[in-house]
């Protein structure tokens, strides 16, 4: 069976034509930046400080050397990354330096306020990277992996947690912007219908990691930012919806349909970062 990620998803309900180029017509071209090398170091020393908090004990979690844990995790990522694109450079030493100084910053923060966020307390962990199979129709498979997923034992209620690393947090737009906000409301859907779980029972939120704080401000900033999207039976459906569109449009019994016209959707934002605006692949974009 055909799989589908959100980041398939999402690249299609932004510009159908770029989510063809990549997946169609195999013109993909991965780029790695030292934004995508620090989240995935950050998600790492979190996941694990939690795990052995939930699994062990928090003085444990906290006993652990998280300095050197991001250190390392950042040299293996950014040495993984270097043997991927076959030597070619993405990132400078400087720019290490000053993410990983920005990573201590977030991490002495996170161990003096982390009871604001977690606690042990009729709270147990279900899982880190938890994953999602889920079966849908026309040959299909929905595929993830959820980065925390929580149990209250005295509410009887779940929450999926994704991890975001961020330079300031989340703005009014970035909040408001559904393709960046639709990822955790399939997760609810597609972990409540694979475990059997009420829709009312699963709550998410995004756990959201400031680089940077705003300078000459008159009150305390957090180095964290919490954001839980409208995820009520309306909006889930909404989104469903689209990704059956998604789904329909796209294949024909688990094969991409060649036929359809996938249309292009230029705009600001889809083209700024796009690695087909202004090329042969797409003359339709926003310079």
């Amino acid at each position: 069976m055909k799989r589908i990620s959100y980041s398939q998803y999402s690249q299609w309900d932004a510009c159908p034509h770029k989510w063809k180029l990549n997946y169609i017509d195999k013109k993909r071209q991965f780029t790695d930046s030292i934004h995508t090398m620090f989240g995935t170091s950050m998600h790492e020393v979190l996941q694990t400080y939690l795990t052995v908090m939930y699994n062990d004990t928090i003085k444990m979690a906290d006993a652990l050397p998280l300095d050197d844990m991001l250190l390392h995790r950042m040299k293996h990522n950014y040495t993984t990354i270097m043997e991927k694109n076959g030597g070619e450079e993405f990132c400078k030493q400087k720019e290490m330096e000053e993410f990983y100084q920005h990573g201590l910053l977030i991490l002495d923060w996170f161990k003096k306020k982390r009871a604001m966020y977690f606690s042990k307390k009729s709270c147990e962990l279900v899982g880190i990277e938890v994953p999602i199979n889920y079966e849908l129709s026309n040959g299909i498979k929905f595929i993830g992996y959820m980065d925390i997923v929580l149990y209250d034992t005295v509410r009887d209620r779940y929450k999926i947690i994704d991890i975001k690393t961020s330079t300031m947090g989340w703005n009014k737009y970035q909040k408001a912007d559904k393709n960046k906000t639709d990822q955790l409301l399939l997760y609810k859907q597609f972990y409540g219908a694979e475990n059997n779980i009420s829709l009312d029972k699963i709550d998410v939120e995004y756990f959201i990691v400031k680089r940077k704080l705003y300078e000459k401000l008159d009150f305390p900033q957090r180095r964290v930012q919490l954001f839980s999207p409208a995820s009520g039976k309306p909006s889930v459906n909404k989104v469903m919806n689209n990704l059956n569109q998604f789904i329909n449009e796209s294949f024909i019994s688990g094969e991409y349909n060649l036929k359809h016209t996938y249309i292009k959707r230029p705009s600001k934002k889809n083209c700024k970062w796009c690695v087909f605006n202004q090329t042969e692949h797409c003359d339709s974009g926003v310079k």
